[in-house]
């Protein structure tokens, strides 16, 4: 490996992973923030996150669908094997605009599964891929840097593109989850003031998702750049 290339911190990390990182931490904050920010903010009509799931799922014709508890803080998803929406502590049963945003969104979610929205099922079928990606796409790509099988190296950077595939196609999936839920609020009668909180909630955790893209993708840049770099040198 030489000058240190694949060690530490070179050019392709500062490149293409470290304006990745920086946005990350920044959505990552920014959703933080404006949940708290939110959470002190009451909701329309005193809607609990339980309150505003239910009428999404009712209004969809899935008063089959459960909602339940979850421990934790911003735990908050589907389940579609259980057929359960699982609210955190600081949704659940609070009043607020947050939490009426975030609990929306899981219930566009379970919306989503009910009508068998593409993306979502796309999404759900390569998770195999990109959980194998993800564990062991670096190794092989610096074995076969080492030992100079390119093939090898080629394997590992194609099979952390599922990942990248996995991030990208996550995004319509959220942002479409978003729209129902915005939609099925305003159908309901929400204020203005009150969809526009919640529409800030949902924006701040959308930015999350398109930070994680942008990180697979300054990782998976990264990764091409030292199997081309191995092949030059």
């Amino acid at each position: 490996m030489p000058g240190g290339y694949y060690y530490g911190i070179d050019w392709t990390y500062l490149v293409y992973v470290l304006p990745a990182l920086i946005f990350s931490l920044w959505a990552s904050y920014n959703v933080k923030s404006t949940f708290a920010k939110y959470t002190r903010v009451a909701s329309d009509r005193g809607m609990t996150g339980y309150d505003a799931a239910r009428l999404i799922l009712d209004a969809n014709g899935l008063s089959h669908v459960q909602i339940g508890r979850i421990a934790g803080d911003m735990t908050d998803h589907f389940d579609p094997k259980d057929n359960i929406i699982r609210l955190s502590d600081t949704v659940y049963d609070v009043r607020s605009a947050a939490a009426v945003g975030v609990a929306a969104h899981e219930a566009g979610h379970a919306v989503q599964y009910a009508v068998g929205y593409s993306p979502m099922k796309l999404r759900a079928s390569i998770i195999p891929l990109t959980n194998l990606g993800a564990t062991i796409s670096w190794p092989l790509v610096l074995l076969g840097v080492m030992l100079s099988f390119e093939t090898l190296a080629t394997i590992g950077v194609f099979l952390f593109g599922a990942v990248v595939v996995f991030q990208l196609v996550t995004l319509p999936v959220e942002f479409n989850a978003s729209r129902r839920a915005v939609e099925a609020l305003q159908s309901s009668g929400m204020s203005a003031e009150g969809l526009d909180a919640a529409k800030k909630v949902l924006t701040a955790a959308a930015m999350t998702y398109v930070a994680a893209l942008a990180t697979a993708l300054g990782n998976f840049l990264r990764l091409l750049s030292i199997a081309n770099r191995s092949r030059r040198d």
